[in-house]
Formats: C-alpha cells, structure tokens, sequence
C-alpha cells in the first residue's frame, strides 16, 4: 500500500467544492481500508523511566485515556508547583522573589505570569496501548500503523515486539507493520517521550516551548491502521512551469513485493475550484520496474493552465495511477497550484508580477488544546482572518503547522514560510556537530515530501535566531535546498539585526529595518531605504511591531480548555491591590489605541521605502508567553478587543494603499500644511486612469478644503507619486484637529491622517493663578489662603522618577527584557474634562501628545487616597501597575492646584501643544468648574519631590535567561 494524505473534516469549506476536495485528500485509499484508532486507550506514566527495562510493552497499562489529545486534556499530569520543569526560558526570574508577588507562589495560589498555566504539565514518557482486531481479508496487504501528529518521540511495539522509533515534529510517524501483526487480535504499544533529549532544537522553540502551544505528551489529528497493496506511490511531487506550460512529476514507488517488469503510469489533472474548470486529459507513461524503489519523472502538459496566487487561487487536483496488466493497482490524489514564486533582485514576483508581503508571525498558539487544529475548517478561519486586515502572508515560527493549514492556505490564497522546529539558542546551537544539525536537514525534507506540493508552501528558513557556527552551517543548508528543490524561496534563518548575514540566503527576514523614530518629532517623511541599501535580494522585516496593550481580563473567561489565564488572574489582581480595577478597560482601549497607531505609521514606513519587499507582524494576535507579550490587535483566540477593526486595519494595511509624505502632524495657523500623495499597488493589475481624491475636514465632517489629481494609471508597485497638497491654515484661529483623507475614486482604497492646528497668538491670560516651578513657601501660603496654584514640577520628581515614559508604548513586555524601557502603555484622560475645554483630543494618546508625553517624568500616586485620579494618567505596564500622574488637580488645605510633571507654561518656545493645552488648563482654573474632588495634604505633594517610590523593580539575577544559571532551579525550590 502506499502512503496516504490526511482527510479534510470540513463544516462549511466552500461547499461548492465540497465533494471534489473530500475525494482530493481520501482519495490516496484506493483500495485501501482503514481502522480507525480514534477512542480509548489503555494508559500508564513513566515518570521514573523505567517502562522499557521492565518491558511494560509485554504487559496491559493499568489507567486509560482517550485519544485523539494530551495527557493535559484528559487530566493526566502533574499539578503545577513552583518545581515544575517548564520547557522555556525565563527571562524576569523576579516572580520566584518578590515581596509583593509572595501570595501568587503559595500552594492552591500558584499564578505564573511568564505564560498561560496548563492544568496539569508533565515531561517525560507514557505508554499508551491498544487492542485491535485485523480483518482477515487484510493478509496480503500492507498495513500503516499512521498517527498524525504525535508529540514527540514515538517507539512502537506490536504484540510485545518493537517496530521502531522514529522522532519527528512536522510529519506524521507512519510505521509498516506488515510483519508483526496475526489474524485476529493484536496489541499496539506506544511509548511518547516529549523530552528535549539528545536532539535538543531549543526550548523556547515554538514547536514544544512552554511559551506557546506547550509541550504537551500525547498524539493529535488522525490516527489509524491503513491497509493497502505492496507495490504503491511512496512520493509524488508536481514541479509547476509557468514558461513551459506543463508540469513535470517526479514519483517515488514503494515496491516491497518486488515487482518487476513493465508499468504503466497514467497522470492526469484538473482544475477544482475555478469558477473555468480546466481538465488536463489522462496521459500515460511507460516504465520498466527494477523489483525496488524505483524514482521516475514525466512531463505533464498544462495547456492553457490557470495560475494561483493571493487574488485567484485556483488549484488542481493530480490523479496518478499504476496499472499492472491492465490492472489499476494504485490511486495518488495529490492538490497543486500552477504557481511560481521567484525572487527578481529585491523583488519577490509570483507568477511573474511583483508582490509585497504583509505578513504575521504564528507562534503556535492555541489556548484551548495546547495543540495545533489538524482540521482545515479552524485553519481556514484563522487565514481568513489574516486576510480580512489585509495580509497575504504567514511566517510560522520555528515550527511547521498541520498539513490542513497548507490545505487551508491554498484554498485562501495565503504565502507560507514554514520553518524547520528549532530556535536553536538559549540551550541550543548550530553548526557545533551535535544532533540537531543533521535534524534540520532531516525534518525539512520531511516538510518537503509530505507539503511540498501545496501552492502556498513559498519559502522555508531553518528556523529562529541561532547561536554557534551558524554562517557556514547555515550557508551549506541554503544552497542545498536551492539545488533540490525550486519551488519556492530558501533562506538561512529569520533574525534580529545583530545576527551575521547568510550570504546565499534568496531573500532576508531581519530586523534593522523596522520600528518608528519617534524619539524625534513624528512625521511620514522617512522610510527604510537607508536600512536595506546592502541587501540585494528581497528584504522582509523581521518580527515588525510588537507594540503592547493592556491586558483584556475580559479574556480570562475564555480559557476553558487545558490552560488557564493565571497570569490575566495575577494582573487583574495586582492592580485592584493598586486601587484601579475599574480602570482595566479604559486602559485596554487607550493602549490599544495608541497601538493601532504605532503599527498604522511603521507599515506605511515600510510601503513607503523602494525596494523594500515585506514585513511580518509579530504579530497580528498575542503571543501568551515569554513574559506575556500583549502585541496583537486581536487576541489569543484571534477575536477583536475592540480598538480596531478589520475595515479600519485595512486602510492602512492592504494591497493598494494611498500613503502621503507629511513633515509633521502639528502646525499653528500661521504655516501650511504640506503633503506628498503617493500609491503602493500590490494588486492584481495595474489601476488604469484612476481618480484621487483628498479631503481636509474636522471630526464633525465639516470640509475645510477638498481636491483631486489629474487622472493617471497607478502601476503595480510603491513609488507612484500622485501629486502635492498645500493647505493654508491662515484662516484656522482657534485649536483643531482635522483629518486629511485620500482615496482612489471607483475603489474601497482609502486612507487618512489626523493633524493638528494651533493659534500662533493667545488671548492675555488673568494673573489670578500663581504659576511656579518650585513648591515654595509662597505657594504654600496661596493655598492655605485659599488661592489657585498651578505648579510645574518638570525634572523634579522623585516618586516615580523610575518610570521611563515614551511616546512609543511597552515593547514585546517588560518582563522579558527585564524592565527595559520604556515602561508605559500610553496616557488615559477623560476627553469632556473641562479641563480640555480648549485643547483637542480622544480620551487616549494621540500624535499631537507626543510633545506633552514623550521622555517627560510621571508621578506615582502610591500614597494618594486610593480612588483619586489624575487628569491625564499614564498606564503602567501591568508587570508593576503603578498608579501614575502626568497632570493632576487636588484641593490643597483651603485652595486648590493642578501639578503637571511636564513642561507647561504661556511662554514655552516652539512647543505650541504644550502651550494650547496649558491655556486650556488656565482657563479651566480661572472658571467656576474648578472643583477637584479630593483633598491632599501639602505634604504629599512635596512629598513627590523628595521620596523615592516604595515599589521598586529588582531583577534579583542578573543572568538572561535566568533559568540557563547553575543551580536556579535549586536556588526557586528553595
């Protein structure tokens, strides 16, 4: 028999293809049967590694568990202690210490803030066994014992004699039990083994870390007995050409009853989800059989083929049959695309038109299972909703999914970059001899055999960020997989900046080019050309984004499979204890906010810069682990959080993109607005012709100036200037944000940009506020008089000096690079305060705040009364959730005063929204809404000025990560 593809267990997919995709992917069983092994198991823990020496394989495991699934899922596992062995580095080891955190490590309180808490977690081997009874008129057949996704390493013993070992994380272990199986009953013994062993492709690697899926024990997907003939496809692979028109088939037959003579092999194929079928008529093709394995190629002509891609992604289905003495032996269904995916200088072309990757990292996250769905309905759903906000892309993170995701990903018009499962680091290395080098050849080529025909399967690195003697390893394996395999792109590894570059590498995912300047005034003038000038082959950004937002604890009532959201838990506890639990949801929008923004203004950087070729998120939805990295605009479960939408995400993420060059955001009266209008097209075709259109108009739509360009053709590509705009704001005499909208007329493409414009002249202001830069005497005496203080306390603040504040908000989270700055998620204020009367903003951190916010001291409030807040309110990461102040009002013995921590005042120079919103605060004091509601003592004031915060961030290692440390472990039990 040969070996078969894996079923689709669909609900809804394209039910017009419904019928025709079934048979696709069953349809390799042509005379073949099937015994499903789907059900309950006899089940036993090894914990002590013994179940070999004391042949448990002779014996019937005592306890059951039913699979397909985990030991996880069905109970069965260790309960979490501060002992347990997590598969994954951890960086802030400061949980295991602090005083602050002691009630989170007590017994029947246990809440890791690192990742997601499984219920139960065990590493090491289990038995799993199981009776089954072998038709008769299976006796001269071959017989696959096919488990799809075992994790990891699996040895099989049938009837009490071993089969073999195999250890794969990207294929599924397959092993022919022919010789061992009797008529009648016969008992399948298992051994899984989810140890990092002698193969060691890193702990933190997606495909077995504690940061993501976790490593779990047990088998997943399909599993099954296969019966079949002896004389079978081992392989097929379908090499598309686009310039020949034809397809050539390069087949692999298992023949083990050596069978020798003449063959025939008869190819044909057809189209299966175009709205213009196309049949390639059966052809066939002689050969003669050695009595082994024999490998042949043929050439299948295409004529007048139809092509996949994002926007059409028309597949074909392959039937491959061997006919012995007229006699169809066996049945090969195997799905392609007629696809090409090249790269031309910095350019990627598909099907020879250049394309731009907007992609997202998947990290293997499943917060229900712990395991990746093996169904192409869930994959489907999840591609989708990539494409939904605009991208065309997914890079999987030292891991390789499912094969239902490429089956998904065809169907969906998706690229893939699937890796090798290793992040060789942090415990791991290349290139130094050891195991791990000949695996990567070894599951890469297992990838290639079973998905290499799938359309979306378009590029393949190794894997993550290695360490060692990775350049010549690295090199060696690029050129390897170019001379064996064209289909689709090599490079050696996706990396940060700092790693070294692989020369032979067909295209680059690195950081370098990536991120916003935003520690200098915030504008859309600059791109990343400068970054990418020594590549010259397609550069994608490596792991873009990673902009943090505060945690949803609406989320925590989602986890109801194997893990819980204990971290979630530990945060939204944490931050009651910081008098502020009514806070988290305005502090999940604004941060979300000011996210949505950050990633907004880096992918139009990247759309911007010529010769740039892609970017990838990291990522589009959370990542739950390595300290709990918050970055998604959706979360765990891929679903809304209710900041951004798709409509809105793909405004600015999409493949056409009006994008404009604009000096800065913020402008006073007496100056233009400039801007130049440009196009990124990534389309199917070139736009012929089209109109756009800009408008200027405020939030109320009320249109202060409007235009259009001269009609021109917008070519597939991101450097079609369009034309300039100059706005006069001459005639704008009071504070305004407005908006500048450009769309291409006839489409849905549309994009825009708020600004702000201020007066350059302010009315005299009354001198009945004592303004002043130190908390004197006099200023005491004021208030005690009843008077009106505004103090600006600027480069002066003690409690809370700690807290680093950009304008940008928490990078990936504090916890992994241990409290590196900057610290905040951005500012929440109440926009109908009075107080803002005069200055123009949403209730969060908008672009015109960045002079107001970026580097400027906080206040923390760790002694104020506990329900008081601030005017403005910078959000702490949620790793410490300090009770922060920018601008705060508080009556003060009989008077009343606004303390702001950054520069304020009527003459600051060539900041003119610091000087707006200091008008709008005078004038609110001046006027008889002036009433704070909670009464402070001069003395906590002051106090700001001279404490330091009682809350401080210690590390107590110095070690990264702190785990890799001799004797950590020991030193936590303890």
């Amino acid at each position: 028999m040969f070996k078969t593809e894996r079923p689709i267990i669909m609900k809804k997919l394209y039910k017009v293809y419904f019928l025709i995709l079934l048979l696709l992917i069953c349809a390799n069983s042509f005379a073949s049967d099937k015994i499903s092994l789907s059900g309950e198991w006899k089940f036993q823990i090894d914990a002590q590694d013994v179940g070999v020496t004391e042949k448990w394989f002779e014996k019937n495991l005592p306890d059951k568990i039913r699979l397909p699934g985990s030991m996880a899922e069905n109970n069965k596992g260790d309960a979490i202690t501060l002992k347990t062995q997590w598969t994954g580095s951890i960086y802030d080891s400061s949980f295991y210490f602090h005083p602050r955190l002691e009630k989170y490590r007590k017994e029947g309180n246990i809440k890791i803030p690192f990742w997601l808490t499984p219920q139960k977690h065990y590493v090491g081997a289990a038995w799993y066994q199981k009776e089954v009874v072998i038709p008769k008129n299976w006796s001269d057949k071959r017989i696959v014992l096919f488990l799809e996704q075992p994790h990891t390493e699996t040895i099989l013993w049938v009837n009490g004699k071993r089969v073999g070992l195999q250890n794969s994380m990207v294929q599924a272990h397959a092993y022919d039990i022919s010789k061992f199986l009797q008529a009648g009953k016969n008992v399948l013994t298992i051994r899984i083994d989810n140890r990092i062993k002698e193969i060691n492709v890193g702990q933190d690697s997606h495909s077995l870390t504690d940061h993501t899926q976790g490593n779990w024990n047990g088998i997943n997907g399909r599993m099954e007995l296969q019966a079949g003939p002896h004389l079978y496809f081992d392989d097929l692979q379908v090499y598309p050409s686009l310039e020949n028109g034809n397809a050539r088939v390069n087949i692999k037959l298992g023949n083990e009853a050596a069978i020798k003579g003449k063959l025939i092999v008869e190819l044909s194929a057809k189209s299966f989800n175009s709205g213009t079928p196309h049949e390639v008529k059966a052809q066939r093709f002689s050969m003669i059989s050695s009595g082994k394995s024999d490998s042949v190629s043929f050439i299948l002509p295409m004529d007048k083929f139809q092509t996949w891609d994002e926007f059409n992604p028309v597949l074909y289905e392959m039937e491959a049959k061997i006919i012995l003495n007229h006699k169809v032996i066996d049945v090969k269904k195997v799905q392609f695309g007629m696809r090409e995916f090249r790269a031309s200088g910095r350019d990627f072309l598909v099907n020879g038109r250049k394309t731009f990757l907007r992609g997202t990292v998947d990290n293997a996250v499943f917060p229900l299972t712990g395991y990746p769905d093996t169904d192409v309905e869930s994959w489907k759903k999840i591609l989708e909703k990539c494409k939904a906000y605009g991208l065309n892309h997914v890079r999987f993170h030292s891991w390789c999914p499912p094969e239902a995701a490429f089956i998904a990903a065809d169907l969906v018009g998706m690229y893939l970059q699937p890796e090798g499962p290793s992040w060789a680091n942090h415990g791991s290395s290349l290139g130094d001899g050891k195991p791990i080098d000949q695996f990567i050849y070894d599951e890469t080529n297992r990838m290639a055999k079973q998905f290499g025909n799938y359309a979306s399967f378009c590029m393949l690195a190794y894997g993550n960020e290695p360490r060692g003697r990775q350049v010549p390893y690295l090199t060696k394996f690029v050129d390897y997989w170019k001379a064996k395999d064209s289909r689709r792109l090599y490079t050696g590894a996706s990396v940060g900046g700092s790693w070294p570059v692989i020369p032979n590498s067909e295209f680059m995912v690195r950081a370098g080019a990536r991120g916003l300047d935003w520690q200098r005034l915030p504008e859309s003038i600059s791109d990343f050309r400068d970054k990418i000038k020594q590549f010259d082959v397609p550069f994608v950004a490596h792991e873009m984004g990673q902009y943090c937002v505060f945690p949803n604890f609406k989320e925590i009532d989602k986890y109801t499979g194997v893990y819980r959201a204990k971290n979630f838990e530990l945060f939204q506890e944490d931050l009651a204890d910081h008098n502020m639990a009514g806070q988290a949801e305005d502090f999940l929008y604004a941060s979300g906010k000011l996210q949505a923004l950050c990633y907004k203004y880096e992918i139009e950087r990247a759309l911007r810069t010529p010769g740039y070729s892609g970017f990838q998120l990291l990522s589009l939805n959370d990542y739950p682990g390595q300290g709990t990295a918050l970055v998604g605009v959706l979360d765990a479960f891929w679903a809304e959080k209710g900041y951004i939408d798709a409509k809105e995400f793909t405004r600015f993420c999409n493949a056409t993109v009006p994008l404009t060059r604009i000096p800065k955001f913020v402008f006073t009266n007496d100056e233009k607005l400039t801007a130049q209008v440009e196009v990124a097209h990534f389309g199917p075709k070139d736009l012929k012709g089209v109109e756009i259109r800009w408008v200027l108009k405020n939030p109320e739509g009320l249109v202060y100036q409007s235009g259009k360009f001269e009609r021109k053709d917008v070519l597939i590509g991101n450097q079609n200037l369009i034309g300039n705009i100059a706005i006069d704001l001459s005639a704008i005499h009071k504070a305004h944000q407005l908006n500048l909208e450009v769309a291409i007329a006839g489409t849905s493409f549309k994009n825009d940009w708020d600004v702000w414009v201020y007066p350059t002249v302010y009315p005299a202001l009354s001198n009945e506020i004592y303004y002043t830069t130190e908390l004197d005497e006099k200023a005491k005496n004021i208030l005690e008089n009843g008077g009106k203080v505004f103090f600006n306390a600027s480069g002066k603040i003690v409690k809370g000096k700690e807290v680093v504040q950009h304008f940008l908000p928490v990078f990936w989270n504090t916890s992994w690079f241990k409290m590196r700055p900057p610290h905040t998620l951005g500012i929440v204020l109440n926009e109908k305060h009075k107080a803002f009367e005069y200055f123009p903003t949403k209730g969060y951190g908008q672009l015109q705040w960045w002079e107001i916010l970026n580097k400027a001291q906080v206040m923390n409030l760790e002694d104020f009364p506990a329900g008081f807040r601030p005017l403005v309110q910078p959000i702490d990461t949620w790793f410490m959730n300090r009770r922060l102040a920018q601008i705060f009002e508080a009556k003060v013995g009989k008077g009343k005063i606004i303390v702001s921590s950054t520069e304020l005042s009527s003459d600051v120079k060539n900041k003119p929204v610091a000087r707006q919103l200091y008008y709008s605060l005078y004038n609110y004091m001046c006027s008889e809404e002036f009433k704070p509601i909670y009464q402070v003592d001069w003395l906590m004031i002051k106090d700001l000025l001279e404490t330091p915060s009682k809350q401080q961030f210690d590390t107590f290692t110095k070690g990264t990560p702190d785990e890799l440390k001799p004797n950590f472990q020991k030193t936590i039990a303890n």
